[in-house]
């Protein structure tokens, strides 16, 4: 008797077993269940507007945010390639993430609402898609009035004011290598005038650069401080401060803002969380994109609400037409001759 009650108690605890590997495979009931590793390139004060509107609709989801600006993001991605540790990408440039794609590194998932978003703002090659776009974000011009004035500069509003000579040691823009920003400017100089006539516009440009950072927003930042009269740098950072009260005003340049896609991506592990997928449905849900909306007009849905002030009122007019595949494909290329070139002038590294 006492032998049978045994087999059974065995029989029981092995089927419990069975059972919890099964959910360890499955995803559910496994150490990882309820967290999130997520990188991002979104600004800081994107994320804490953004962020506790996911951790209201699922507080049972932990989400570890790793933030930097998209040169840094791409590259920490790119390292860990063979052991990837983010389980979700969201907010970093398509072209990085074309990049990332190439090497395996993404795993197809349609989000719920992949529908909606707008042709150009989605992987077109896969199905399903390897990476799904929320908003772009695109070249501006940042010049602080009184620092302008005191100067006696005229507030530049295209690429090719920028080479006046009374701007020379009075602009800072961003580094490409470390930020989007400063790849998106980059790359859009190259397709708009073409890459010979491009690095010429870029050598003329470059006498007029007091310093190149390793922040796309850090060029506004030092302008609205007063510390330089103008930087390149991305519209809405300029904005923002703006509506904070520093002296500043934006510009887009009349030959058309270079923009990438802030874009969202699931990172192929061995074990796919299904909080990943979640945090994926829900960073492009109409509630998500209204967010994005309030602040970059350029979403990629069909999300209604009126331009931001100091947009124009068809946003999408400020933009180039911009190859993602080419920028992608040629990065590695053109960032290694802008180091060549101009990196003398980068503010150095913390």
């Amino acid at each position: 008797m006492d032998i049978l009650r045994t087999k059974k108690k065995s029989r029981i605890i092995g089927a419990i077993l069975g059972f919890a590997a099964l959910t360890v495979l499955l995803g559910f009931g496994s150490v990882y269940a309820g967290e999130l590793l997520v990188y991002t390139a979104l600004e800081d004060d994107e994320v804490a507007v953004y962020l506790p509107a996911f951790q209201k609709a699922h507080p049972d989801i932990k989400v570890t945010i790793y933030r930097d600006s998209t040169g840094i993001v791409t590259a920490k991605l790119l390292a860990e390639k063979d052991n990837p540790q983010a389980d979700v990408v969201w907010g970093t440039a398509a072209t990085s993430l074309l990049i990332a794609d190439d090497l395996g590194m993404l795993k197809g998932y349609n989000p719920k609402g992949l529908e909606k978003v707008k042709a150009g703002m989605k992987d077109p090659k896969n199905s399903p898609a390897h990476w799904v776009g929320i908003k772009a974000w695109v070249t501006g011009i940042v010049g602080n009035t009184i620092e302008m004035e005191k100067k006696n500069l005229p507030m530049p509003k295209s690429y090719a004011d920028l080479l006046n000579p009374v701007y020379q040691g009075s602009l800072v823009m961003p580094n490409p290598a470390s930020s989007g920003t400063g790849f998106l400017t980059v790359s859009a100089v190259l397709q708009l005038m073409g890459e010979e006539k491009g690095w010429e516009y870029l050598d003329q440009l470059h006498e007029n650069i007091a310093q190149y950072t390793h922040s796309g927003s850090k060029p506004a930042k030092m302008a609205g401080k007063g510390e330089f009269p103008i930087g390149v740098s991305f519209a809405y950072r300029g904005f923002k401060q703006r509506a904070k009260g520093e002296p500043v005003v934006v510009a887009f340049p009349k030959e058309g803002s270079g923009f990438d896609v802030e874009s969202n991506a699931l990172i192929k592990k061995p074990r796919i969380k299904k909080e990943a997928r979640i945090f994926l449905d829900w960073a492009i849900s109409d509630e998500a994109m209204a967010m994005y909306a309030k602040i970059y007009p350029i979403v990629a849905t069909d999300v209604k609400i009126d331009a931001p002030d100091g947009w124009p009122a068809d946003p999408m007019s400020v933009l180039i037409e911009n190859d993602l595949e080419w920028a992608a494909k040629n990065r590695q290329r053109i960032l290694k001759e802008w180091i060549k070139r101009y990196d003398s002038k980068s503010a150095p590294k913390k």
